[in-house]
Formats: structure tokens, C-alpha cells, sequence
């Protein structure tokens, strides 16, 4: 179970590019996630928020990921993970990110500011008491606002079948390479808000990297809804031992509204 809430509260945080288009979220657009493990074994929650708020005198969306063990799981592995980001208003870039997990036992606390003109990011890494300043790529996101950053992105009417979104991401200490595949659209029944309806979806393959978590770089599985929200309603990744899935269970606050197939 190591390491799977970060997975989740990474994908579910999914969103077109800057935002001078009509933004896809506001404030107040609140999600609720149910993890399952194999398929039948309830394995925890997650919910995003998003608030607005200042800055060092810059207005900015503040999101907070959440994501916590429930039922049996967590009497023998027990998750309590915090991820928060600020990023701007208008461009969407991050100026701060935070990262507070404990899973397992395995924790962090990690504390991240940009300076975007200089291309630098000072990790705080808050265990060890250690600053560390680190180059980063152009047009970095951090691994919460690039699911905002990309929902805004995506421009539906445009999306192919087999076209790739690229982006660059600063995760921890690094720089990486993030690419997400577009396999279609779909169809897809939902149980949101105590309801079960149909919803259209756009497919997404997001490339990971083998190894320990999952079984090969195509494990993993996202659908969004293809309306202009695009927010995430189903994830299944393949792990190296079992499957994980979230699904979204309750949400609210959504700046459009959310369109159903009758």
C-alpha cells in the first residue's frame, strides 16, 4: 500500500493551457474519492478542495489533497497524507507546495517554493532540517496544480484519439517528464452523490514508471467527465501485487454543471 494515496491524490488533482481560457473549477469545488484494493477490499478516502486566498500579496487557488486508510487496512497499515498547493490565479504556475504523508510509517515533510523567474525551487525538507535549492524545467508544475494546470488545458473539442499532452513536474527533489495519453471517449456508469447515472468520459493513459509500484509504464487508467468541469470520476492502476481503484462518490461546488446521459 506504500506510496498508492500519493498515486491517487496525484490523478484525481486531473485539469486547460494557462488560464485565460474560461476556467474549468472555483472556489469551493470540493471531491470525495473511495479507494478499493483488488477490487473488493475497501481500502480508504481521499478529498481535494479548493479555496482562493493570497500569497506574499499574489492571488491564488490553495487546494488541499487528503487521503486516509479506513476499515480493516488501517489496523495493520495505517495512511494519513496531506498535499496542499498555491498556484496562481491567472497562469495557474505554483509559487508553494507541501507534502505531509505518513504510510505505513514511511514519512515526509516537505516543504516547496518556486521562484519561476530564476527557474529555482527551495525544498525544505522539515525531518532533516535541510534546505535544498534545485533547478527546475520551464513551465513546472507542482503534482497538485498540474491536474488544475492540465484541466484548464484540454481542449476537448480538439482532443484525437492517440494524442499526447506533455508537461514538466517537480516532485520531492527532481524534475520529471509527465505524459498523458488520450485513448477515447467513453460512456461510463457512476454512483456520485448517492445517484447511479451515465456519464460521458474522456479516456486518459498516464505513463508511470515501472517497478516496485506498477507492473509497467501503461498501468494506470483515468476517466474525466467530458463536459467543461473534466473532473475525475474513475482511476485503476495495476499494481505489482493486486490493483487499486478510486472512484468518486460525492462532490460539490463545481463551477458547470455536470452533465448525465439519460
Amino acid at each position: 500500500m506504500k506510496y498508492l494515496f500519493t498515486i491517487i491524490l496525484f490523478f484525481v488533482g486531473f485539469q486547460a493551457s494557462d488560464l485565460e481560457k474560461e476556467s474549468s473549477f472555483q472556489e469551493g469545488e470540493w471531491f470525495k474519492f473511495e479507494m478499493s484494493y483488488s477490487g473488493f477490499v475497501k481500502a480508504g478516502n481521499a478529498t481535494m478542495s479548493v479555496k482562493e486566498t493570497n500569497l506574499d500579496g499574489k492571488e491564488v487557488f490553495h487546494v488541499v489533497g487528503k487521503g486516509w486508510t479506513t476499515g480493516a487496512i488501517k489496523w495493520f497499515f495505517k495512511v494519513k497524507d496531506r498535499y496542499e498547493s498555491y498556484f496562481d490565479k491567472d497562469t495557474g504556475v505554483p509559487y508553494k507546495f507541501i507534502r505531509k504523508i505518513d504510510e505505513g510509517g514511511h514519512t515526509k515533510d516537505i516543504e516547496i517554493k518556486f521562484d519561476h523567474v530564476k527557474q529555482k525551487a527551495e525544498v525544505y525538507n522539515k525531518k532533516k532540517k535541510k534546505v535544498t535549492t534545485v533547478t527546475t524545467e520551464q513551465d513546472v508544475q507542482d503534482m497538485v496544480s498540474m491536474y488544475y494546470y492540465l484541466r484548464n488545458k484540454i481542449d476537448i473539442d480538439a482532443l484525437r484519439t492517440g494524442d499526447e499532452i506533455k508537461t514538466n513536474m517537480f516532485f520531492d527533489e527532481e524534475n520529471y517528464g509527465f505524459k498523458l495519453k488520450f485513448l477515447g471517449r467513453e460512456t461510463i456508469e457512476v454512483d456520485v452523490n448517492g445517484s447511479d447515472v451515465k456519464v460521458k468520459t474522456l479516456k486518459f493513459r498516464p505513463y508511470v514508471m515501472a517497478g516496485r509500484v506498477f507492473k509497467e509504464e501503461e498501468s494506470l487508467t483515468l476517466w474525466v467527465s467530458a463536459d467543461k468541469n473534466k473532473i475525475p470520476l474513475k482511476i485503476k492502476a495495476d499494481l505489482a501485487v493486486g490493483s487499486l481503484r478510486a472512484d468518486l462518490i460525492e462532490f460539490k461546488g463545481l463551477k458547470h454543471s455536470f452533465k448525465i446521459e439519460f
